[in-house]
């Protein structure tokens, strides 16, 4: 475990927006994370960190993307944990990893209903903003070629010469 230092608990809180999960995140026991991530937050050191990564489009992008790919491709182990226990203890659901969770109720009869995040509509919103991945490759234009030409669809050609002609 990497010591918890100001600016390591700025650049996780920037990624989490959660003081408690970051200090949890960084090695914290739950109890004690609720405590000194308030006071981590209050200190001119990590203020300032977080201002300066803040500022930085680029990098306020990529936590965009952070937070879309942790809703696409999270984990669901500590949600199935948390419905199949009958008392969750305050110390497990802190330190349990939420994020892709958009509801939590509990039904009449004891029951608890957890609805999760879209994960198609996360990954359709990481491919909008990923610019790589919307550029066409000449392999990719090659395939839509060869797919065309099989199908008999020539969008770029025109007419076939060949029609008008009485050559074969």
């Amino acid at each position: 475990m990497k010591a918890l230092t100001p600016k390591r608990f700025a650049q996780l809180f920037v990624h989490l927006r959660n003081g408690v999960e970051t200090a949890v995140r960084l090695g914290l026991p739950a109890k004690e994370a609720k405590t000194e991530a308030p006071r981590l937050l209050n200190r001119p050191s990590v203020k300032k960190e977080i201002k300066r990564l803040d500022s930085s489009d680029e990098q306020t992008l990529a936590y965009v993307k952070t937070g879309l790919t942790r809703l696409a491709f999270g984990s669901v182990n500590d949600a199935v944990a948390l419905i199949f226990s009958d008392e969750p203890d305050p110390e497990g659901i802190a330190s349990a990893d939420l994020f892709n969770i958009s509801e939590i109720k509990r039904v009449k009869g004891g029951g608890v209903e957890i609805k999760f995040f879209d994960r198609q509509k996360a990954m359709e919103k990481l491919f909008e903003l990923d610019p790589d991945l919307r550029e066409e490759t000449k392999a990719d234009r090659f395939l839509k070629a060869l797919t065309e030409s099989a199908r008999g669809e020539f969008p770029d050609c025109g007419t076939d010469e060949r029609e008008d002609s009485d050559e074969l």
